[in-house]
């Protein structure tokens, strides 16, 4: 399954929820935007919201932007109602 993300960095804290745009998820990670940090860092946030494993995430575009094209691996129906569930509907 795939998902466009919306990054925040530098935030305060790591926090995954809410609608940016057209329904992109917004990830707020602590890393900033160096040498990859904050793409790491949006991985395990989001790997730990939808409870799947770190390697069952991937960064397929976007690395150098704030949107982004996360790969999910697993159950595309519990992925998905989470999904629904992070974004507030």
């Amino acid at each position: 399954m795939r998902i466009t993300v919306r990054v925040r960095p530098g935030a305060s804290r790591v926090a995954v929820g809410g609608s940016y745009g057209d329904g992109e998820l917004v990830v707020a990670v602590t890393a900033r935007p160096v040498d990859g940090a904050a793409n790491r860092a949006v991985v395990a946030a989001v790997a730990g919201a939808f409870g799947v494993a770190r390697r069952a995430v991937d960064v397929v575009s976007g690395d150098r932007s704030r949107t982004k094209i996360v790969s999910l691996d697993g159950d595309p129906a519990v992925l998905r109602v989470r999904l629904e569930e992070l974004l507030g509907r």
